[in-house]
């Protein structure tokens, strides 16, 4: 197994040491290309007088001059792929060692009206997504926030299949970021793909053909000028001609290309991450499946994509003003790149979306196969549908708790049973209950969880935990914890669901408060659902004696030479100790 650290800063030094060969090679083809430049001037200089010899001269240097303007353009774009890659092991193991805090903190996608999201650390500074999240594409991760909100108990054998394999691909999965990671748009896909869809063309079929014959009749025009066969002012009566007939659809063609202007380099990228996953050899069924999806065409989807964005390229050259007046006069190449390119859309425009989604999937699912691959020694649980217990794992822990801080604790839940839990303040209440949702949460996405075994019996988490009052709805606290528990209350009706509830009723007075608590459990227990309850108050404990799906476990603390001490451990039975009492006069409140 490699270790992911080791692997990281091996990967670093490679990579800093292939940065420093290609910027070499790319100052030795600028020096080329100087000197080309220089000779091709030189000789047309000394060959002038004599116009047909200087022709040759400069079409063999243009020539020369565009190979190694490609090789430089090629060696660039390696360079700022490796130069990414260097910073995406540096970023690894900074993030490794705790700092991920100034990450993409994922905030937009909480939503306190979710299942769970609120209350379970999953989005926003410190969360689960800001230290799971590898996406650069928005629409991955877009992809990546619902997979964590999606609450889905379906099929979790498949996603563990997927994450398990893109693990065991570092190399792989690196590359693919380092190349998502250079996709720089203007638009998103969505725009890209409602763009293409609406898209009207405006070049009639037969300008094909018109270019064609066009080119043609320009390149005999040439050769007969050339052999001193025609007088060379036709040239320039046949030149005005094409920009004639160009000038018909000069508006339209110039909308079409600031359009495509702001796509072409989406295209260019998606079409490179297409060709990663149609060249890699993929095992699970998932990944197999959405390979599979980008292979229907008689060509690869990546070279699709390169065919696209090649016609792109072409029509981008009219912003060059040579290029512009020679190119259109004798080859009408702005009807012929414009045809190209709503040629494609016509063809291939019901199908990017699909192709888009493929892209969009791997994205997300990289991450996924990362958080994997970091964690070796964190378990997949096993999936035992329909059984009698819900949960059986030894040493669960938090997962975004360092390892050297962290107390684990077992847990064993039945199915159709709740747990009620005391403790004292700071003792561990609600660090569990996090540390339970969270791991059945990573559960049901397929990661593995921080534990060193686990037996699940899939199941949907609903939690209240983080309750507010809100000035905005004009809802008090209460009125808005109760908005959550009726809330919960709607869902269980159908499906049973693992809720989770930190203090329940903590808006009204104590009386009230224990009587009210003692029939909401009572509800829950009725439900045929599982769950976990943290409180203060010792008289919910009592339930155990009347029903027999409810257990007591506690957190304790104790009070040694007058400091206060925790040892965050799970324990089966009440809490005896409190200590809001002792705090109040350690800090000399009271």
């Amino acid at each position: 197994m490699i270790n992911h650290v080791d692997f990281y800063i091996a990967q670093e030094e490679k990579y800093l040491e292939e940065v420093k060969l290609i910027k070499k090679e790319i100052s030795k083809l600028s020096m080329l290309r100087l000197f080309v430049f220089l000779a091709t001037a030189f000789g047309i200089y000394l060959s002038f007088e004599f116009w047909k010899i200087a022709i040759i001269i400069a079409l063999i240097g243009i020539t020369i001059f565009t190979i190694l303007l490609l090789k430089y353009t090629k060696a660039k774009r390696k360079q700022s792929l490796l130069k990414t890659l260097v910073a995406i092991n540096k970023e690894e193991l900074e993030i490794n060692a705790g700092n991920f805090y100034n990450r993409e903190d994922g905030f937009d996608f909480q939503d306190p009206k979710h299942y769970y999201s609120l209350d379970i650390d999953l989005f926003g500074i410190g969360s689960f997504f800001q230290f799971t999240n590898r996406t650069s594409i928005y629409e991955s991760t877009l992809k990546l926030a619902n997979l964590l909100k999606a609450n889905n108990t379906e099929d979790i054998h498949l996603r563990q299949e997927t994450i398990k394999e893109l693990g065991e691909k570092p190399h792989w999965r690196q590359r693919f970021q380092a190349i998502s990671s250079l996709i720089k748009t203007e638009i998103s896909a969505i725009d890209i793909i409602d763009w293409l869809k609406k898209y009207n063309r405006f070049i009639p079929h037969k300008m094909q053909w018109v270019s064609l014959g066009f080119s043609i009749v320009s390149l005999s025009l040439f050769t007969s000028v050339f052999l001193d066969l025609i007088n060379t002012n036709i040239i320039f009566y046949w030149m005005t001609l094409g920009l004639g007939i160009t000038g018909r659809y000069l508006k339209r063609i110039s909308n079409l290309s600031q359009n495509s202007d702001k796509i072409k380099d989406t295209f260019r990228q998606y079409s490179q991450l297409l060709n990663e996953i149609e060249n890699e050899t993929f095992t699970s069924a998932l990944l197999k499946e959405k390979q599979l999806n980008i292979q229907s065409e008689a060509e690869k989807a990546s070279i699709i994509f390169n065919q696209f964005t090649k016609a792109l390229d072409a029509l981008d050259n009219r912003n060059n003003i040579i290029v512009a007046i020679l190119g259109n006069g004798f080859f009408l190449l702005d009807i012929k790149n414009s045809y190209r390119v709503e040629q494609w859309i016509e063809t291939y425009k019901d199908v990017v979306e699909n192709w888009f989604e493929v892209v969009t999937f791997f994205d997300a699912y990289n991450s996924l196969g990362n958080y994997s691959f970091n964690h070796p020694e964190y378990v997949f649980p096993e999936i035992k549908k329909d059984q009698k217990t819900i949960l059986n794992t030894r040493s669960l822990g938090h997962p975004l708790l360092k390892k050297e801080k962290r107390v684990d604790n077992s847990i064993v839940i039945d199915k159709e049973q709740f747990f009620i839990v005391t403790g004292a303040n700071m003792a561990g209440k609600s660090t569990f209950l996090r540390t339970v949702s969270l791991n059945i949460v990573m559960a049901n996405i397929g990661l593995p969880v921080c534990a060193k075994s686990c037996t699940y019996s899939p199941i949907k988490l609903i939690t209240s935990m983080r309750t507010s009052d809100s000035l905005a709805d004009d809802s008090s606290y209460f009125f808005s914890e109760l908005t959550r528990l009726k809330f919960i209350v709607d869902q269980i009706q159908d499906t049973p669901y693992f809720i989770i509830l930190d203090e329940i009723l903590k808006g009204t007075n104590s009386t009230d408060k224990a009587i009210g608590s003692q029939k909401f459990v009572e509800k829950l227990v009725a439900s045929n659902s599982t769950g976990i309850i943290a409180t203060h108050d010792l008289s919910l404990c009592e339930i155990e004696k009347k029903l027999d799906e409810v257990k007591n476990f506690y957190f304790d603390a104790e009070i040694i030479n007058d400091e206060l001490h925790f040892d965050y451990r799970f324990k089966e039975g009440i809490c005896k100790n409190m200590n809001a009492s002792f705090l109040l006069k350690k800090m000399e409140i009271i």
